[in-house]
Order: structure tokens, then C-alpha cells, then sequence
């Protein structure tokens, strides 16, 4: 059994906290730390990006991923960076508002936030059999 202070995100990799406080982040770190992230100045003009999709189908979730991942890609090869800003999405009233303007047609799926900073810290993996039991084929 893994030990439980091996799961989860190392605050090595979180990032600082926003110290203008312009951008809602979470302290993921809030119930196994007792300190708080270091908090840096962000660019005072964040680029923010919010993806949408027609409908709000599970096909629309589907292909929102799949451009989602696109714009991941994309951005990385261009040496962009980005943050992907949930929390709005996860309260059906801050999602509706997110909907495009005026006409509100079309359905937020993410924000993201881009720009160009340090590369971050690689977040540490597991080796496969440290997750999965492998077991030999029946025959």
C-alpha cells in the first residue's frame, strides 16, 4: 500500500499564490501544510482565454477536451504556459455567466489563463507496478 503522504500534488510543483489577488487560485496545499504558497506579483494584463462549445452535450465536453488539448499543445510549442482555472466551471451560476455575451449562446467549458513564465517543476510519477497488479494472461 502506498503511503497516503505520497498521493497527491508536492507543493514543490503548486506555483506562488497571485499577491495582487486579481486571480482566484486555490491553495491545494491548505489541508496538508500548515504554511501557505509564496505569493508573487502575476502580470498586471493576464491573457484569459475561455473555451466554449455550441451545445452542452457530452459530445461538446468531448470535442471542448479535445480542443483543449490542442490549445495545450499549442501553447507549449510556443514556449506559452498555462493555468487551468476550474473553479468557475465546477457552480453552474459562474459557468452561465461565463457564457458569451450578449446573446448568451454557447456554453463555457474552461478559462485559461496563458502567458510566458519559468518552467515549472516536473510533477513526480509512480512507477506502473507501484499502481497496477499485474497479473499473467488466462489461458
Amino acid at each position: 500500500m502506498n503511503d497516503p503522504a505520497d498521493i497527491g500534488l508536492p507543493q514543490s510543483v503548486l506555483g506562488p499564490q497571485d499577491a495582487r489577488e486579481h486571480l482566484p487560485m486555490r491553495d491545494f496545499t491548505a489541508q496538508r501544510h500548515p504554511e501557505r504558497l509564496v505569493a508573487q506579483d502575476f502580470e498586471t494584463s493576464p491573457v484569459i482565454a475561455l473555451l466554449t462549445t455550441t451545445h452542452d452535450r457530452r459530445t461538446d465536453w468531448l470535442r471542448g477536451g479535445e480542443a483543449l488539448e490542442h490549445i495545450l499543445l499549442v501553447a507549449t510549442a510556443h514556449g506559452v504556459r498555462a493555468s487551468l482555472m476550474h473553479q468557475p466551471m465546477e457552480w453552474p451560476d459562474l459557468r452561465r455567466m461565463l457564457s458569451p455575451a450578449p446573446d448568451h449562446t454557447g456554453h463555457a467549458q474552461m478559462l485559461i489563463r496563458l502567458g510566458y513564465g519559468p518552467e515549472g517543476l516536473a510533477t513526480p510519477r509512480r512507477a506502473p507496478d507501484a499502481v497496477f497488479e499485474v497479473r499473467p494472461p488466462n489461458r
